[in-house]
């Protein structure tokens, strides 16, 4: 499971978006597609579910879609925008 760091920033344009990374001072330009991913991301998600959900949104079969997102999700770990999610439970949900 991905979920995108909360030291990254996202703003939308009509071409796209800007993510910027406060920590480390660094903006990156995204497209369109990598703007919505950026969007997904705020709930975590595997890489399976980005592609199902990208290719709904866009008309673009999963297997076109798949590799792609794999990637993109590689470039964002190498570049730190991606925090591990922790699978543990927390005591909301019961757990210690």
């Amino acid at each position: 499971m991905f979920l995108i760091s909360l030291s990254t920033r996202l703003t939308k344009s009509v071409d796209g978006g800007i993510l910027l990374d406060v920590l480390q001072g660094a903006m990156f330009s995204l497209n369109p597609v990598g703007t919505r991913i950026i969007e997904l991301l705020r709930e975590p998600q595997d890489s399976l579910s980005l592609a199902a959900k990208i290719s709904q949104e866009f008309a673009v079969s999963e297997e076109t879609v798949r590799g792609d997102v794999e990637e993109f999700l590689a470039t964002l770990a190498k570049q730190g925008l991606l925090a591990p999610k922790n699978d543990e439970p927390d005591s909301a949900d019961g757990g210690l």
